[in-house]
């Protein structure tokens, strides 16, 4: 029998591994070189996953579920490496402080725990009518714990400097993409009641009939509703502006410069820009873009020209969510053409259902949040807290 031989790449790297697989604490001095090889290794396992989950909403919105889907097996990859080096940082302690480790692995475990309850839903229940659901809740809840880890980790260790604001940045926006994740249900699904409305559709009639059949009703365009957009119109913009806006705004706290919030925000946006047709045109059904979150970001960035604490918060609360509303009307008045011209159909909203009259809750919620991390980085104080575990 021939014996395989490993390529020389494989040995180096395994040589160079072998050292440093010590047992020690969350805290230890680690390597420049080893510290940069773990964390470019979440940047690779966060894409995995990134490109993933943004192949799987569009694969949902037209094919019937299916456990060995492409998008879940791309996902899998990147789950697989984040666990990989979840066992390397609690086993080592190399990279990370004992905070850090803990959120990440609290994370990983909470996201490992939801996988198998997501697939006993499937089975129970067969379709999940909407992101939102307990078991898909769970899966961003983990992620945002990781995620949260990471980014720890790599702000109490990188050494000041270029690279540790860009990695940082990067962090923000797969963070970002995690917490709006869910609301891509609405922004696919809006378009799919416009081509629905169009006498078209994007789904494969096995979907169809089958989300018919769950919900025991023909279908029509209130199948079509229930399907697309099962959530009230209220919880788009209000969740926008509480949840994905209040990553901005630790952004820009943690980066600690002008234009930190905007450049996230655009990071984010200008992947579903560039996704927006690589999916669209290779058959596969299309979404609003949050265009809006970009104005959201700016609004940050430009609220940190006040000093006081407090007055930021309430100013940029106040300015952030009448600029957030305001460009999703301009972004639904807008883009709704460039959706239609884009797609061959006509009157297609730009965004998701909007309520308005919600930006008050939204607006308090926001508030709320802001004066926490406010509170938080007085308490903790962001600047002061790099340690040096990087340094060879």
């Amino acid at each position: 029998m021939l014996a395989v031989k490993a390529p020389a790449f494989v040995k180096d790297a395994a040589t160079w591994a072998q050292p440093h697989w010590t047992r020690g604490p969350a805290g230890r001095e680690t390597p420049h070189d080893l510290f940069r090889v773990l964390y470019y290794g979440w940047l690779v396992a966060l894409t995995l996953k990134l490109l993933g989950s943004a192949w799987d909403v569009s694969w949902h919105f037209k094919w019937l579920r299916d456990d060995l889907a492409p998008p879940h097996l791309l996902n899998s990859a990147g789950t697989a490496l984040a666990l990989a080096l979840t066992v390397i940082h609690g086993y080592t302690g190399f990279g990370v402080d004992r905070a850090a480790l803990r959120l990440i692995q609290w994370g990983t475990g909470i996201f490992l725990v939801a996988v198998p309850l997501d697939l006993i839903n499937h089975r129970v229940n067969g379709l999940d009518i909407t992101s939102w659901s307990p078991s898909h809740i769970m899966l961003y809840v983990g992620t945002f714990f990781m995620i949260a880890g990471v980014i720890r980790g790599w702000f109490m260790g990188a050494p000041p400097g270029r690279e540790r604001t860009v990695v940082l940045g990067a962090f923000f926006a797969l963070f970002l993409e995690n917490v709006h994740f869910p609301e891509q249900h609405q922004e696919y699904g809006i378009l799919s009641i416009g081509a629905w409305d169009n006498n078209a559709t994007y789904a494969e009639p096995i979907l169809l009939r089958f989300a018919a059949e769950q919900m025991g009703r023909p279908i029509d365009r209130v199948m079509m509703t229930g399907f697309a957009l099962p959530v009230p119109d209220v919880l788009y913009p209000v969740y926008a502006v509480v949840a994905t806006v209040s990553v901005l705004v630790v952004a820009r706290m943690m980066i600690g410069r002008f234009g930190a919030a905007t450049l996230v925000a655009a990071g984010y946006v200008g992947f579903r820009t560039l996704a927006w047709p690589l999916l669209t045109f290779t058959g596969f059904p299309p979404s609003a873009v949050p265009f809006f979150l970009v104005v959201a970001g700016l609004c940050v960035d430009l609220a940190f020209a006040v000093r006081m604490p407090v007055a930021r918060a309430v100013l940029g609360s106040a300015g952030v969510t009448a600029a957030a509303y305001g460009a999703l009307v301009a972004q639904s008045a807008l883009m709704g053409p460039v959706y239609g011209l884009l797609t061959g159909h006509e009157d297609l909203a730009g965004t998701p259902p909007l309520a308005t009259a919600s930006a008050v809750w939204a607006g308090a919620g926001l508030l709320a949040v802001w004066l926490a991390c406010e509170w938080w980085s007085r308490r903790q104080p962001i600047e002061a807290r790099v340690i040096a575990t990087a340094t060879p």
